[in-house]
């Protein structure tokens, strides 16, 4: 019987946790829940970010024009990310947010951002980004993960799929299995065998996020079609890079993301 009456409970307290913890994601009006809290997800970014960039083995290229330009691009994007959030009501979901935008010497093609706002761009992925714009476009869908919080929703489901149970208070910085969680959704780390994917829907999500914000940062989000189709054919050239490792097909992107233009031009001031 108690056995019975503490499954109840635990039952009982995950339905009442996963209710309070819905929030809207901007623009798209998702519903979406996480199991760990936001300010706890920050915390985490910038204790990983902070032993990501202080590895013996990442080289960090600072006073070049290409890590100035990324630093420059970024914050643009930043200031946009701001000035949508505090028009649409949404300046507690970025309260506590410190940027940092940093090029990391790779021949990977790749990019991400953590909670928090912590940047990396790889210098593998700068030949297709070509110019600006590419790199708005990769800047943009990358931060726009973090503003729509998909690392805490996918953080929830890998802890609870491991069995750890974020709603028993598996802290993602202290518990080792946290931490290895979190460095795989990033790719990073020696724990990080494979990248935990995002969804059809926050991968959608983040296209168009994205478009809005470069939009508003004074990059033609027209220029994200001639970006993507670039990667396509790098793709097909080789190997999938781990930038699209985890991502949906590419005429399905670009498809979606002709839908999205005209919304994102509402925005866009040359």
């Amino acid at each position: 019987m108690k056995i019975k009456i503490l499954i109840f409970s635990i039952s009982l307290l995950s339905v009442v946790t996963f209710i309070n913890s819905c929030t809207t994601v901007p623009l798209t009006g998702r519903k979406q829940a996480s199991l760990v809290s936001e300010t706890e997800m920050r915390n985490a970014a910038s204790l990983q970010y902070r032993d990501f960039l202080n590895d013996p083995k990442i080289k960090v290229i600072n006073n070049t024009a290409q890590s100035r330009k990324v630093k420059e691009i970024g914050n643009k994007i930043a200031d946009a990310v701001t000035k949508y959030m505090n028009s649409n009501n949404y300046q507690d979901n970025i309260a506590g947010y410190q940027w940092e935008f940093n090029l990391v010497e790779s021949k990977d093609v790749n990019a991400w951002c953590m909670p928090g706002g912590k940047v990396a761009i790889y210098t593998g992925i700068l030949p297709v980004t070509l110019n600006d714009a590419g790199l708005a476009t990769v800047m943009g869908h990358e931060i726009a993960h973090a503003i729509a919080q998909h690392s805490s929703e996918r953080y929830s489901q890998a802890m609870i799929t491991q069995g750890v149970g974020a709603l028993l208070g598996a802290a993602v910085a202290k518990s080792e299995t946290g931490s290895q969680v979190f460095q795989q959704l990033y790719g990073i780390g020696s724990q990080a065998g494979y990248l935990l994917p995002n969804s059809r829907k926050q991968e959608l999500e983040a296209d168009r996020l994205g478009l809005t914000f470069m939009a508003m940062a004074g990059y033609s989000p027209q220029a994200a079609v001639s970006f993507w189709e670039r990667m396509s054919a790098l793709k097909n050239s080789q190997s999938p890079p781990e930038f699209l490792s985890t991502h949906p097909s590419d005429a399905t992107r670009i498809r979606d993301i002709r839908k999205f233009i005209p919304e994102a031009n509402k925005y866009y001031v040359k």
